[in-house]
């Protein structure tokens, strides 16, 4: 089995991350094809000089497939193409829910990545105007990627790696761990707490400015800066927490945040969200 990877199809190569990472492909060594059912979506392909082809007719000759498709659509999806794929060619996702949730189509002979972005950190030092404006990652804000890779061999994994680290560049680092393990990252670590909190947050905004009748402009500024530094202490240890903030804090944690809210760290927590997410009955694995 051969650890050079030269040939990559990404399917799905209209929709938002397919773009993404199809932009950085173009720049790049590799002999990538690209496939898109969608006809508005094809136009943007084409428009960025990006040559459609059918999948049935490149697939086969691909060394990764990646599915840049919802997850949603991912068990369908992977039907119609790991079938197509040749002995020894990877099928990467972008997304871990799918693939611990048992949905991806399996065939002997191939190997299976998944590979999702962690994004530009809040605590990047950013040079230029265009790191800055790069909130999401993928075209000048250094970030690092979370990927899972279980059976394959350390040549196939190396290689693997250069190719993640094209399509989500510039890369600091690939971290490799296990499906379950990237599928606690996210969705539990970054969506059911992360993004949960960041939206909790707005949503104490609004009505900070609806209930209390404080300045809109003064409740961001307030809270824009504050949110800089709760980070900065809560993850740098820059300086502590003053002993009323402490207090301020521990009261909020009595109304605010269930005792128990580390059961969503069980596995049949993960899986419930999971299935959720995938508007499946249960998971199939």
């Amino acid at each position: 089995m051969s650890a050079e990877l030269k040939t990559i199809t990404v399917i799905g190569a209209g929709g938002k991350m397919g773009m993404r990472i199809s932009a950085n492909f173009q720049k790049s060594h590799y002999q990538v094809f690209y496939c898109e059912n969608s006809p508005q979506a094809q136009q943007q392909v084409s428009a960025q000089g990006r040559e459609l082809s059918s999948a049935d007719s490149v697939v086969p000759l691909s060394d990764v497939v990646i599915l840049a498709v919802p997850d949603i659509v991912l068990g369908q999806v992977s039907e119609a193409i790991v079938p197509m794929m040749k002995p020894g060619a990877i099928l990467l996702t972008l997304d871990p829910a799918a693939a611990y949730a048992g949905l991806i189509a399996i065939k002997e002979g191939i190997e299976y990545a998944v590979a999702h972005p962690c994004h530009p950190s809040v605590f990047l030092q950013r040079y230029t105007k265009e790191e800055h404006a790069d909130a999401f990652g993928g075209v000048a804000a250094p970030q690092h990627v979370a990927a899972s890779f279980e059976h394959g061999d350390e040549k196939q994994k190396a290689a693997l790696g250069k190719v993640i680290s094209c399509m989500y560049g510039p890369v600091e680092q690939v971290h490799w761990v296990t499906v379950k393990q990237l599928a606690y990252l996210e969705p539990t670590l970054v969506e059911t707490v992360a993004c949960m909190v960041g939206a909790f947050m707005k949503e104490a905004l609004d009505e900070t400015v609806k209930h209390c009748g404080v300045p809109k402009e003064a409740a961001e500024a307030m809270l824009y800066g504050h949110i800089q530094i709760a980070l900065a202490v809560a993850f740098r240890a820059t300086n502590p927490f003053s002993d009323a903030c402490m207090i301020a804090m521990e009261y909020g944690r009595e109304k605010i945040i269930k005792p128990d809210w580390k059961v969503i760290y069980q596995q049949k927590e993960l899986d419930t969200v999971i299935a959720r997410m995938l508007k499946i009955d249960q998971l199939k694995r």
